[in-house]
Parts: structure tokens; C-alpha cells; sequence
């Protein structure tokens, strides 16, 4: 090996250690962590956040970076190394465009507005909530300004460098166009979906659901969906999320105990998410190159989890029997009640607990506003005014100042995830084609599911998504798994499919 590789991995393996702590402090802070810990977690977190970026930046960096390309070129290093130094580059590209000051309040500013996002949204507090806000903002933007003026032409706006973050490889042209076929089917196929379930008897599945027994059926849950509890755990929090290490899984839901479906589909939701991260190459855990490729990839595969796979009418079979042994009062319940109740469409105003045919619209207001918001459009206490008049375009609904169900409702913004949002519908394309693929060479997959049994399709998601970390770009990713590049007309399809023909 030569030596600038060597020093490179030795570096980025320092870095990962910080990486690892930051996971868990971070996992800490929204789930366990009292109030009185805010201020010297942030300061703790934003400490480790500068040591990192100084480590990533430091100047002998470019030199073993430039040494390793060199020797590319020169056919000293194997070809099998090229991703490798790619994504090392990438993310030393990524930290190199932030001054070290800016990083530290970001971080700072991030873990403050998340704090006080969590009392002020409950509250319905956006006054008390925007006085952080405004903050993470104007840092937000100069990180973006700072990615750009970087990048010597690489992004058209300010949006453009952040969504990079996100959404690595995936530009906001190619986005926006995809989003456009979105925009153009899914107003018509919501009121074709609407008036065909006008005349259906929906099963009311209400109740008094225990919280620990509902805990006890998501646990059931992630077993049959593949999880490992040896390797991972399951937890509460406000906002459901993923987080951990290859080996330690932290998954977070939420539960309202008249109604126990919520839990289970951010339950399954989030399990797709650990699985990917559980499933990555072993070898590379340190490297850039072994990670996650991005969020669109992330978003495909637990919304295979959650809406190819738990949502199917198929795996509902499976589901009764758990349903029953963990929540007795649910005996009458069969599959059928379950598909039916689990499938209605309707406006709504919360995003997680939006129907697969409205959600893409729940994130196309939140694309249009945070780009806006970036790119100097639009300021942040413009927000609940934009929010209203979405909402009425794309939903027919008005928040009427109840924030909590508007602009307050998601965390995001709070700690300046602006490019995250796009993921979610760009992960819910990718997963109806990559489920496409999968049913094509698995004529049974609607025996196995019904048993119980998705293994097939993990380790079919192993071999074309997982074990190739970031060796492919996101395209070439779904070229290579599907034969095409993101195509919005497998949603749309799987939409007509599953809420039209009522089949899937």
C-alpha cells in the first residue's frame, strides 16, 4: 500500500472514532438526555464537530489526497481503488469549504434550535421557536454560499450545494424533473383514489392499546422484517429516527395507545434504515467508500420496508397473527381489515402520518419552501405564510395558525437538514422500482411475504444495494440494480397499482 493511502485511512479511521461518539450523543440528546444536559451537550458536540473538521482539513490532507490521484493515473494503485479515493476526496471536498468557526456554530446553533423545537412545537410556539431559527438560517445560507464559491461551478444555486449534502450525486435539476412528472399525475390519480374509496366501509381499528404491548408487537415486528436484537434496540422518541453503528442499531418510534398502526409503519419504517446501515461492507466501516451512498438510497430502502413490504397485502397475512397475540383485543381483526384500514387516502396535515399518494405533495411544499428559504427568496418568518398557501394548493387544507401541524411539525429545519427533505419522495421512486426488479426475478414473492418471510428480498438488497456502499454513484446504483436511472413512473404505477386496482 502506498504511504499517502495509508496516512489517508489512518486519518479517516481518527475520524470515524469522532463520527461514533457524535452518533451516541447525538441518539442521547432526543431520547434520553434531561433538559438541564442542553447547553454542555451542545458545547460537547460542538467541540467534537471542530475536532473533526479539523482533522478532515487539515493541510497534509490535499497533499496525500493529490499523492493517491497521482498514482491512480499512474497505474501504481489498483483500479479497485478509485471509489475508494473518490469518496475520500468527496468528503474532504465537503469539509474543506467550511471555516472551522462556522462549523462550530452551526453545530452549536443546530443543537440549541432542536432542543427548544421539541417544548416550543408541542406549545404551538413559532415566535419563541423563530428566534433560533432565524439564526440557523443565516448559518445555513453562508454554509451553502460557502459550498458553492467552492465548488468552482459545480452547483447552479445556494440549494443546489446544500441538497449535495443529502442527496449526494442527485443534482436539483435532475430532482426537479422527476418531481415534475409527480406533479403533473398525482393530482388527478388523488381525487380518482378519493372518489373509488368514497363507497368503501373502512374497519375502525381504534382502541385501548397498551403502550407496552404495542412495544412488544413492534419488537415482533422487526424480528420478521429481519432485525437483529443482539446488534440493535428500540426506543421512543418524538420524532421516529434511525441511528447507530454496524453492530449497535438505535431505532426510535412513537406510540398513541387508541391506535397502534402509526407505530408499526414508522416502526418498519426505520428498521429499512437500520438494515441498510447493518448491511454495509464490513471491511470499509471507516471509509467514506463504505458508507451509506445517500439519502435517496437511505429513503428507498425503508420505504421498501415500510411501503413495498409491511403495507402489501401479502406480509398483512403475516401480520395477523402477532396482532392478536400482542393485542388481544384485536382478535376479530383479519388481513383484509388491516390492508383497508392501513391504505385510505386522504389530506392530512402531519407528513408521517401522510398516505403514500398525498405524502409526495407533503414534500413537494417542503422542497418549493426550503429552496426558496436558501437561495434568499424568502425569509424564515415568511414561512407560515408560504406553508398556508401550499397547503391549500397541494391539499385542499388550511393549518389556521395551529403551527404544530404546520411548519413547527417536523425536525428538520431545527438543526439546518436543509436538502434533506427530497429524499423521502426520491426514496419512495427508487424503492417502487427496486421492488420492481426484485418481483420480476421472485415470481413467489407474495408466498414468501405472506409467511412471514422476506429474506429473499434482504438478501437480494444485500447483493445490489447494501454490500456497495458508495462504490457506485446513486444513478449508476440504479442502473445496475434496475437497468434505468430514477423513474417516477414506478411510483406512479405502484400508486395506481395499489389504491386503483387494489392490488399489489
Amino acid at each position: 500500500m502506498s504511504r499517502s493511502l495509508k496516512n489517508l485511512e489512518e486519518q479517516f479511521h481518527r475520524i470515524a472514532q469522532i463520527d461514533h461518539a457524535l452518533t451516541f450523543l447525538g441518539w442521547d440528546q432526543m431520547v434520553v438526555m434531561p433538559d438541564g444536559g442542553s447547553a454542555p451537550r451542545a458545547t460537547a458536540m460542538a467541540e467534537l464537530a471542530s475536532l473533526r473538521h479539523e482533522l478532515l482539513t487539515a493541510p497534509a490532507m490535499l497533499d496525500w489526497l493529490d499523492s493517491v490521484d497521482a498514482e491512480l493515473q499512474a497505474g501504481t494503485l489498483p483500479v479497485a481503488s478509485t471509489a475508494h479515493v473518490r469518496e475520500m476526496r468527496r468528503t474532504w471536498q465537503q469539509d474543506i469549504a467550511i471555516p472551522a468557526e462556522l462549523v462550530h456554530a452551526r453545530v452549536l446553533a443546530g443543537s440549541r434550535c432542536e432542543h427548544d423545537w421539541r417544548t416550543q412545537r408541542a406549545a404551538n410556539d413559532w415566535a419563541g421557536f423563530l428566534n433560533n431559527f432565524r439564526t440557523v438560517v443565516a448559518l445555513s445560507r453562508e454554509e451553502a454560499q460557502c459550498r458553492q464559491a467552492h465548488a468552482s461551478g459545480q452547483y447552479a444555486t445556494p440549494y443546489d450545494a446544500m441538497l449535495d449534502v443529502h442527496c449526494t450525486g442527485d443534482s436539483q435539476a435532475l430532482i426537479s424533473d422527476v418531481f415534475g412528472e409527480l406533479r403533473q399525475e398525482l393530482p388527478a390519480l388523488l381525487q380518482a383514489v378519493m372518489d373509488q374509496q368514497s363507497t368503501v366501509r373502512v374497519p375502525d381499528l381504534t382502541g385501548h392499546y397498551p403502550i407496552a404491548r404495542q412495544q412488544a408487537l413492534s419488537e415482533a415486528l422487526m424480528r420478521m422484517l429481519g432485525f437483529d436484537f443482539s446488534a440493535g434496540r428500540l426506543d421512543v422518541s418524538m420524532h421516529p429516527f434511525s441511528t447507530g453503528v454496524k453492530g449497535d442499531q438505535r431505532i426510535t418510534t412513537r406510540y398513541r395507545e387508541a391506535d397502534f398502526a402509526d407505530a408499526l409503519q414508522a416502526t418498519a419504517h426505520e428498521t429499512g434504515h437500520a438494515s441498510y446501515e447493518a448491511g454495509l461492507p464490513d471491511a470499509l466501516q471507516s471509509f467514506p467508500v463504505g458508507r451509506a451512498r445517500n439519502m435517496c438510497i437511505h429513503e428507498s430502502q425503508s420505504l421498501m420496508f415500510e411501503k413495498q413490504v409491511f403495507l402489501s397485502r401479502a406480509f398483512g397475512k403475516a401480520m395477523v397473527e402477532p396482532l392478536h397475540t400482542h393485542l388481544p383485543t384485536t382478535s376479530n381483526v383479519d388481513s383484509d381489515d388491516l390492508w383497508i384500514a392501513q391504505t385510505r387516502v386522504k389530506p392530512s396535515f402531519i407528513r408521517v402520518e401522510a398516505d403514500e399518494v398525498t405524502y409526495p405533495l407533503h414534500i413537494m411544499l417542503r422542497y418549493d419552501i426550503e429552496s426558496a428559504l436558501i437561495n434568499g427568496a424568502m425569509e424564515a418568518e415568511d414561512i407560515p405564510e408560504a406553508w398556508e398557501a401550499s397547503m391549500q394548493e397541494y391539499l385542499g387544507l388550511s393549518v389556521n395558525g395551529n403551527h404544530a401541524a404546520g411548519c413547527l411539525q417536523d425536525i428538520h429545519w431545527s438543526d439546518g437538514s436543509f436538502g434533506y427533505f427530497p429524499s423521502y419522495t426520491m426514496g419512495a421512486i427508487n424503492a417502487a422500482q427496486l421492488a420492481a426488479s426484485f418481483r420480476q426475478t421472485h415470481a413467489d414473492w407474495q408466498d414468501q411475504f405472506a409467511s412471514g418471510d422476506i429474506s429473499h428480498l434482504r438478501h437480494w438488497l444485500s447483493r445490489n444495494i447494501w454490500q456497495h456502499g458508495c462504490e457506485l454513484e446513486s444513478q449508476e446504483l440504479m442502473v445496475a440494480a434496475t437497468g434505468e436511472g430514477s423513474n417516477a413512473r414506478y411510483l406512479i404505477d405502484h400508486l395506481r397499482r395499489r389504491y386503483l386496482d387494489e392490488r399489489d
